[in-house]
């Protein structure tokens, strides 16, 4: 079987830029003090809110099952980097919501994303980098029915704080 770096066909250089970026970003997390978060706390990261939420609302917006982000999130508890709180508004509930830690650790992962999309603009052009993203936001996206076919754009990234 070919390596990732053999792979020249549309599927293989897909993975194999993923797998570049992942890690690249995982390196420069490991660098910045962040060297125990994984791609898999990627489903925490990129999608909780700064007040926390439900973990079938984080599981929802990750598109994971919640025994899958709930290992997540256990895994980040463990690392001091999520909590679960009481819910307010129904006791029995819980909220998990980011650590000062966490929140650290989210905002430099935006900032080494940002550096890194700079970085590939520079590399790129800004035209090819733009293209880039609204292709792969369509291809990302739900399919939709012809007569509900809209344009998408590329949603930024949140700022860096």
């Amino acid at each position: 079987m070919p390596t990732t770096t053999q792979r020249k066909d549309f599927v293989g250089l897909l993975y194999t830029a993923a797998d570049a970026l992942i890690a690249d970003l995982t390196a420069r997390l490991e660098q910045a003090g962040y060297g125990d978060i994984r791609q898999a706390h990627g489903c925490v990261f990129g999608n909780i809110v700064p007040d926390g939420m439900r973990l079938t609302e984080l599981a929802e917006l990750a598109g994971m099952t919640k025994q899958g982000v709930g290992e997540a999130v256990s895994d980040l508890e463990r690392l001091g980097y999520a909590e679960r709180v009481a819910d307010p508004s129904d006791g029995r509930a819980k909220i998990i919501r980011l650590s000062d830690r966490g929140r650290d650790a989210q905002r430099t992962g935006y900032e080494i994303i940002a550096t890194i999309e700079a970085e590939w603009t520079q590399r790129f052009g800004a035209e090819h980098v733009e293209q880039m993203r609204a292709l792969l936001v369509d291809l990302t996206a739900p399919p939709a029915s012809a007569s509900a076919a809209q344009p998408r754009t590329a949603e930024p990234l949140p700022a860096a704080a």
